[in-house]
């Protein structure tokens, strides 16, 4: 099992106390993601190169 503690939250998180996005925390090999609401509950667990091709394919402009 993966154990990660130093979970952080996007400068884009909102006003007030920015519990209206995720949380991400990084191992050499996974990012982990959860819901800054409720940070006890599960979380998904990706390898990193898979991760960064999510963020990356975000980024593309949107193709209909």
């Amino acid at each position: 099992m993966i154990t990660f503690d130093n979970w952080r939250k996007s400068s884009y998180s909102g006003s007030g106390d920015g519990n209206a996005c995720v949380e991400i925390a990084t191992s050499p090999a996974h990012i982990a993601v959860r819901d800054s609401k409720t940070p006890t509950r599960a979380t998904l667990t990706f390898p990193t190169p898979a991760f960064a091709a999510f963020v990356e394919a975000l980024k593309e402009p949107h193709r209909s």
